[in-house]
């Protein structure tokens, strides 16, 4: 059983996770918006590093392999949102996300989850997936396939961080070169594409991006700390909660409509989130 503080955590990552993308849905401008959370959060994890132990040789190939497909799971998240409406596509993405999880969790690392864990994940995607079925906005054929091919990489990231952060001693000096891998990576690419755009973006705008990356630091910096205390299949189930909290901000900062059907959604997501907590 995931202890209540743990729980508790893992919520609050959620909903960190899911005011992030409130955040880039309402910018205006998604590349430049998330090479400012990123770079926010490079700049807070080149000032926290020298403090805190280095991560274990261990962890450091699982590192390199996150940052790289996390740089890629972001430029498709940029161009997700241009083609898709946000309601549509992170609801798929994080919903088909965890229990891809929790299979190859399973089947790799013999992470043995009991059945009701089974039927709190399976509520869970069923939650998000409902809420999908029934948002607003046509899906063509390649934006399918785009927020798919991204279920698959938060899939893989997932499960590699989850293996890397055990790995490491410690997560949180994970997280930070981590962070500081991707938003450098991510500033490199908005440079080349954006160039004069950025540095205005940046001057106008840099205590956002503080705020967002430290939020972004912050959230993940739990998730895989949890992962460390529990299944990871389970964390990352519980994680994509976000989307309970993506409806209350949609309804109540962005004043979108949210119906019955969605409102319903959320409690299928709310269920399936207590199955896990005493599974």
């Amino acid at each position: 059983m995931i202890d209540w503080p743990v729980f508790g955590l893992i919520l609050f990552a959620a909903a960190l996770h899911a005011s992030w993308n409130a955040f880039l849905k309402g910018s205006g401008d998604t590349l430049l918006s998330t090479t400012l959370v990123m770079g926010g959060a490079a700049l807070i994890a080149l000032v926290a590093l020298p403090f805190l132990p280095v991560p274990a040789r261990a962890s450091w190939p699982y590192l390199a392999v996150s940052a790289t497909i996390q740089v890629g799971y972001l430029v498709l998240l940029v161009r997700i949102y241009h083609a898709v409406d946000m309601s549509l596509a992170y609801p798929l993405m994080r919903g088909s996300a965890p229990l891809a999880v929790a299979l190859i969790s399973t089947l790799w690392l013999g992470e043995a989850l009991p059945g009701l864990a089974w039927i709190g994940i399976g509520s869970i995607c069923l939650g998000i997936l409902a809420m999908a079925i029934g948002a607003r906005g046509a899906l063509s054929p390649v934006g399918l396939a785009m927020t798919l091919t991204n279920a698959a990489i938060i899939a893989a990231y997932t499960l590699i961080d989850g293996m890397g952060a055990r790995a490491s001693g410690t997560p949180a000096a994970y997280t930070l070169w981590l962070s500081l891998l991707t938003g450098l990576a991510m500033i490199g690419w908005a440079t080349l594409a954006r160039g004069g755009a950025l540095v205005s973006y940046v001057r106008r705008r840099w205590h956002v991006g503080l705020i967002g990356g430290a939020g972004t630091i912050v959230s993940y910096t739990i998730a895989l700390w949890a992962m460390t205390m529990a299944p990871i299949a389970m964390v990352a189930a519980l994680r994509e909660t976000s989307i309970l909290f993506a409806t209350a901000i949609a309804g109540v900062v962005l004043r979108e409509r949210v119906g019955p059907a969605r409102i319903a959604a959320a409690a299928i997501i709310a269920c399936g989130a207590m199955l896990l907590r005493l599974a």
